[in-house]
């Protein structure tokens, strides 16, 4: 009984002194963003504009991400009017004149809908959060829109060869209103997290890593986990057929030492609609969720990737199943390095990679001239 709770103790002090590290990298790198983004003399980040912007209209996972949209316009525009696509859009946009009609995923929204706004004389704009995996959908949609933006950098160049002009590569981003660093209660704390789909080749990877995941503190959520050969052998870390809340998600992240991340395979034919190859290049929405969380992350290399965040200064990476295995034991054992790397992520997805720079991008590519305006008043 001493000895447990001499154990115990010890374990606490270990804890606490993890949580109290991580909260001073995390403090350290508000205040030093807070400084770099002091308004500058003659700054003007609103935009007189007015949007309507359409929501995906689909139940799961799409609400967070239209709340984040909306939260992210906060600040940047004058007028912001929500639709959902079975509302009569366009007679909403004759009344409301808008200056731009933003669409996510834009497949729930009927075609006469968008036709109907641009012969009205309204400029369009569709964002789509899935490429390349459903583009033998989005390439029939994509030519009703006068702006497409992709999270994908590649179905850029397909875009353009199906006969849209004005295409734009736009990731996704983080919502730090939900994935932020915060204290995660005990029921959350894991060594190796895992959260999504089971898409086959993250199958392999699991299976290939049972060994040393059966013996760990180890949490996988999603759809389909039943499909692993080492099912059995894991079937108490598996959260199996449950959709978590971001909320949730970002709970489990903050009590995580490492999540890992592995982005889908073209190539899984359990839901893939991308007969043309597309190559996916680009990091996943969930890249972003990780890193603004203060987690470290354990991802596969996208080639987009270093464009986004620095590899082993702000995400670890690895190439193999061995590598990954190798990078699990080594930062499981080094805390500081493990914690530089989350508070990197942190501080750069803080930087560059919210929702709120996605549409200040955004709408400099639909509107330039405001930015013009905005530099010749000294803004």
């Amino acid at each position: 009984m001493r000895e447990a709770r001499e154990r115990g103790r010890a374990d606490g002090a270990a804890k606490g002194r993890e949580d109290g590290y991580r909260a001073a990298l995390h403090e350290l790198a508000m205040r030093q963003l807070a400084v770099r983004q002091e308004p500058q003399p003659g700054e003007a980040p609103r935009r007189p504009l007015r949007l309507i912007y359409v929501t995906a209209g689909i139940d799961v996972p799409y609400p967070a991400l239209d709340q984040a949209i909306i939260d992210g316009f906060t600040g940047l525009i004058d007028e912001l009017h929500i639709a959902r696509p079975s509302d009569d859009v366009a007679k909403l946009a004759d009344e409301v004149r808008p200056d731009l009609v933003l669409v996510l995923n834009g497949g729930v929204l009927p075609a006469d809908q968008v036709a109907r706004m641009r012969e009205a004389g309204h400029t369009t704009a569709v964002w789509f959060t899935d490429d390349p995996y459903y583009t033998d959908w989005t390439v029939e949609i994509a030519p009703r829109f006068d702006y497409v933006f992709t999270l994908e950098i590649n179905c850029v160049p397909f875009y353009q060869e199906h006969g849209c002009a004005n295409v734009h590569y736009m990731p996704f981003a983080a919502d730090p209103a939900i994935f932020r660093p915060q204290r995660a209660s005990s029921k959350y704390l894991t060594d190796i997290c895992f959260i999504g789909t089971a898409f086959w080749n993250r199958v392999e990877m699991i299976d290939r890593l049972a060994p040393m995941l059966a013996r760990r503190n180890v949490v996988i959520s999603g759809w389909w986990w039943d499909r692993l050969r080492n099912y059995g052998k894991l079937a108490d870390k598996i959260k199996l057929g449950d959709w978590m809340t971001p909320q949730e998600t970002a709970q489990y992240y903050n009590g995580a030492k490492i999540v890992i991340n592995l982005h889908r395979s073209i190539d899984d034919d359990t839901i893939n609609v991308n007969s043309h190859k597309i190559a996916a290049h680009s990091a996943n929405p969930r890249t972003f969720e990780i890193a603004c969380s203060g987690a470290m992350q354990l991802s596969d290399m996208r080639p987009d990737l270093p464009s986004l965040y620095t590899p082993d200064e702000e995400i670890a990476t690895y190439g193999s199943y061995e590598e990954l295995a190798e990078k699990i034991e080594y930062y499981l054992t080094h805390e500081e390095e493990r914690q530089r790397i989350a508070t990197g992520g942190f501080t750069r997805t803080m930087r560059d990679h919210t929702y709120k720079s996605r549409l200040q991008s955004l709408l400099g590519i639909v509107f330039p001239e405001l930015q013009v305006q905005q530099q010749a008043s000294g803004g």
